[in-house]
């Protein structure tokens, strides 16, 4: 069994957190009991297995979850430490089966960026601004979906255009939405 090695940054993160401090503990002992080596990517505790990412541990305002930060990913909530210790051996199966799939080099088809729906607010600013247009397509393709998905997810057209207004700007500067 290969030793555990804590990686510093999470250490920090973790005591650092104003909430799910204790949550946080657990699902770090429960992923790395599962052999993963931890790593701090975007920002939060992630867990790989040969350099390919596996789950990571995201903290919300209503719940902390395990996730994985890609398409095909899928996520695990949990509202308190009592929920996480219920489900322990399931998500140490979850992780071992998420192993096995990086294992067998099995690969999720992504949806490409240009298969995303343009909410109407937003092509309609791209239509009457030309150089915003050309800035978006300039945007690496993960940052044109993340604009996408926030542009569309809310159901008011009122604001959805306020969010396209609000990074028109951003979008021209060349950044991503969390730039």
């Amino acid at each position: 069994m290969a030793e555990i090695v804590l990686n510093p940054k999470v250490d920090v993160f973790i005591s650092r957190a104003q909430k799910w401090q204790d949550e946080y503990k657990k699902l770090r002992e429960i992923v790395l009991d599962c052999q993963l080596t931890e790593e701090f990517k975007w920002m939060h505790p992630c867990y790989t297995f040969e350099n390919n990412n596996v789950v990571l541990i995201h903290g919300f305002k209503e719940y902390v979850a395990l996730t994985e930060n890609v398409q095909a990913g899928r996520q695990i909530r949990f509202t308190n430490l009592q929920e996480i210790v219920e489900m322990e051996f399931i998500l140490k199966d979850y992780i071992d089966e998420a192993i096995e799939v990086e294992k067998s080099g099995l690969k999720v088809e992504l949806k490409k960026t240009s298969e995303y729906n343009i909410p109407e607010e937003f092509q309609n600013k791209l239509d009457e601004i030309p150089v915003l247009k050309t800035a978006f397509k300039t945007l690496t393709p993960g940052r044109q979906r993340a604009y996408l998905l926030y542009f569309s997810a809310p159901k008011q057209s009122k604001t959805r255009a306020s969010r396209v207004e609000k990074y028109i700007q951003h979008i021209l500067n060349g950044k991503g939405l969390d730039d």
